[in-house]
């Protein structure tokens, strides 16, 4: 088949090849929805016997608005991510924009070909979430030849544009706001260390005990992974200490509601007994009790600012990519949790 007649066929002739509809063709191209092997397999078959492939030229061409963006982000069942992914498909649906969103094991190994594969399949730009932000050198990111932010990230990303918070002031401020009720050993569960966020609100836990002349004890920092059984491990951990801490901080609220749980099931008080402190201002902080005082990340405003970094880029595509830093603020939201400690 000529070149000029594989540019004739249309998503209408591989779908009455196929006989599925062109929604049906259109999401097993994209690799969505629910279609069975079946399905996949005969418009596989008709796309390679009609020899079509979609026609990506017009939104290429220069001056052209940006229309597919890929997202990959960590498989996992966190309230945090599944916010975030529904914070980016909707700042995307208000700019007209379709998404290709691959979630990917977290210790995924080969996420340039992984990054690769989703400009492949029609990304003209990316977002990449921690961790997978940071594990994107500069050099692979230039190889794809498309703009890529990282979005929710701790400092600023070599060949992207990021849209973050200060992390580390906003550890600090809860750590603060804790030590201010009166507080002087405070324990703390931290996040996965290959996250930069992890890193920067464990150093701005410490920062804030520096500031107000408090050690830093390594038995008051408990290993998590920002899952709730590992908040109920880290708690205990720091509970079975000979002088256990009076509030703790936790690197995201997950961790802080399996903390809370440690705690109502000994009968201890909250927060009298022992302040808790969340972070990310999730559905969950306000689903557990008592409810946490946690920082609140502007997930829409962030995701927004992404996909304008990436728009921009993409208008500017021919130019040096150098990417924006933006850091939007973070708010401390202060409730039952922590009140009256």
């Amino acid at each position: 088949m000529s070149r000029v007649q594989r540019d004739r066929v249309r998503l209408e002739d591989v779908a009455r090849a196929a006989r599925v509809s062109s929604m049906t063709v259109s999401n097993v191209l994209n690799d969505r929805g629910r279609v069975s092997e079946d399905t996949r397999a005969r418009v596989r078959e008709a796309v390679a016997a009609l020899g079509y492939a979609p026609n990506l030229s017009a939104s290429r061409l220069v001056g052209a608005s940006l229309s597919r963006v890929g997202g990959i982000y960590p498989a996992s069942d966190s309230i945090f991510l599944t916010g975030l992914v529904a914070a980016i498909a909707a700042e995307a649906a208000g700019r007209g924009l379709q998404l290709i969103l691959r979630p990917a094991p977290p210790e995924e190994a080969d996420l340039a070909s992984l990054a690769q594969e989703v400009v492949g399949a029609g990304a003209e730009a990316l977002i990449l979430i921690p961790p997978f932000a940071e594990r994107l050198d500069a050099e692979a990111s230039v190889a794809l030849a498309v703009p890529v932010a990282g979005l929710v990230t701790a400092a600023p990303m070599a060949g992207m544009a990021t849209a973050r918070i200060d992390n580390e002031a906003a550890s600090s401020a809860l750590t603060a706001l804790l030590i201010r009720a009166g507080h002087r050993r405070i324990g703390v569960i931290t996040g996965p260390m290959d996250h930069s966020d992890s890193l920067a609100r464990l150093n701005g836990y410490r920062q804030a005990l520096r500031d107000h002349d408090l050690p830093v004890e390594p038995q008051l920092e408990a290993p998590g992974d920002f899952g709730f059984t590992s908040g109920i491990a880290g708690a205990e951990r720091l509970l079975a200490l000979t002088e256990p801490p009076t509030a703790l901080v936790a690197a995201n609220d997950e961790m802080a509601a399996g903390a809370l749980w440690v705690l109502n099931s000994r009968g201890l008080r909250v927060p009298d007994d022992l302040a808790v402190c969340g972070f990310d201002d999730t559905l969950l902080a306000t689903r557990v009790w008592p409810t946490l005082t946690t920082v609140r990340q502007p997930l829409a405003a962030l995701a927004g600012q992404a996909l304008e970094d990436l728009m921009k880029a993409f208008r500017n595509r021919g130019r040096p990519f150098t990417g924006a830093d933006t850091v939007l603020p973070f708010e401390l939201i202060e409730r039952g949790s922590t009140r009256g400690a």
